[in-house]
């Protein structure tokens, strides 16, 4: 007998769920290094907030396309509702690393960036919920066996990173620390913040490589394509 004709519908909201996480695998170090350059330096300066509201846009958007598949799963789309959220937030705080670039004394940029840095690692951790949930629902055993694994050591990490970064900032304004803060402090201090930067690196590398592989096996198996 003749195969069945493929559901159209199925067909359209699995291409705008690739299209999605293509945005997002190209939109996470595209707005890790925009954002960095807006508040750090005088590069993208002349552009305003204009690259950083592009970066992060397009992260809305990836999780904009992506919220067309399954509509009816409660728990997907509880997920990538918050997701949704945070990523608004972050869209919303972005011009404060602009104008934290041209007043780096004022204390409520520093505190708006700092509170935009804590919702970006928080949408990261979501992030990989997303994928969780989203792998679930795909007919792949080995990819959910992976997502299982991967998505739960980097939650892990963005929470180890999450508790150091706050201790990076809150600890060395603290005064009459216990002997074992007063070590964290000082082991914070000597590793520095760009150290802790560099280990942050680590769950959106893996992330990425999950949104790819993810979009590859979707690719190939609906559309003979990666």
């Amino acid at each position: 007998m003749p195969d069945a004709p493929p559901n159209p519908e199925l067909l359209r909201s699995l291409g705008r769920l690739a299209r999605g996480l293509s945005a997002l695998f190209w939109g996470l170090p595209a707005s890790l290094v925009i954002c960095v350059e807006t508040a750090k330096t005088d590069w993208l300066k002349p552009l305003g907030i204009i690259p950083a509201l592009a970066a992060l846009g397009l992260l809305l958007y990836g999780l904009w396309q992506m919220s067309d598949f399954q509509k009816q799963e409660r728990p997907w789309r509880n997920t990538l509702d918050r997701a949704k959220l945070l990523s608004l937030v972050n869209l919303g705080l972005c011009p404060f690393l602009y104008w934290h670039n041209k007043m780096p004394q004022e204390l409520f940029f520093i505190a708006a960036v700092f509170v935009l840095a804590l919702s970006a690692a928080i949408f990261l951790f979501d992030l990989n919920i997303v994928l969780k949930q989203l792998a679930a629902m795909l007919p792949e055993e080995t990819l959910r066996h992976e997502m299982r694994l991967f998505t739960a050591l980097n939650r892990w990490l963005i929470a180890g990173l999450l508790f150091l970064c706050i201790a990076y900032v809150v600890l060395p304004h603290t005064l009459q620390l216990p002997l074992e803060l007063g070590v964290l402090a000082a082991w914070l201090n000597q590793i520095g913040l760009w150290t802790l930067t560099f280990f942050a690196l680590l769950p959106l590398a893996m992330t990425m490589a999950l949104i790819w592989k993810t979009k590859g096996i979707i690719l190939d198996s609906v559309f003979g394509v990666k």
